[in-house]
């Protein structure tokens, strides 16, 4: 999946190609560190192939495991991968730990996925409270399947976490 070791590109003119993932982006080793912890990247085997600023582009191999009704992927992963995507697309326009959340999606889908899928996800605009993204899912012959919009929330920066639990009483319970 996506290195740790990663190079952190600081300037845009600038390409480096580390284990499959091309950084184009301020943090990129932060993004991709962020990426790896996330569970539904490691259960669809989520592959982080460009990282660049307010843009990603990953690919997911097809699953039968997840397909629909009629042997294609299912429509419900591809907007996963594309919700996924976009927030990741988002992280290079802001800092790693920016706390994001899905407000709401919508997908048009174009034809089936017999193949793996590709995501690109390009920010339309990182607002100071919303972010839209418009993500095109592509299957292995550059043939659209899917176009989808996905809009973000910044919330802030991840809360430090500890492994203490709170006090009975403290009206943190």
């Amino acid at each position: 999946m996506c290195s740790t070791e990663a190079v952190i590109v600081k300037s845009p003119e600038f390409r480096q190609k580390e284990r499959g993932t091309v950084l184009e982006c301020e943090h990129g080793g932060e993004i991709l560190d962020r990426i790896k912890r996330i569970p539904i990247v490691d259960a669809l085997g989520i592959q982080i192939d460009e990282l660049g600023e307010g843009r990603c582009m990953a690919t997911v191999p097809r699953d039968t495991r997840f397909d629909g009704i009629f042997e294609s992927f299912h429509g419900g992963i591809l907007l996963t991968i594309a919700d996924s995507i976009a927030c990741f697309a988002i992280l290079t326009l802001c800092r790693p730990g920016q706390i994001l959340t899905t407000t709401d999606m919508s997908i048009c889908f174009l034809g089936p996925c017999f193949t793996d899928v590709t995501a690109d996800a390009r920010v339309i605009k990182l607002g100071r409270t919303l972010c839209p993204v418009a993500v095109d899912l592509f299957d292995t012959s550059r043939q659209k399947v899917a176009l989808a919009h996905v809009k973000y929330i910044r919330l802030g920066d991840m809360p430090k976490r500890s492994n203490a639990k709170p006090a009975r009483g403290s009206g943190t319970e």
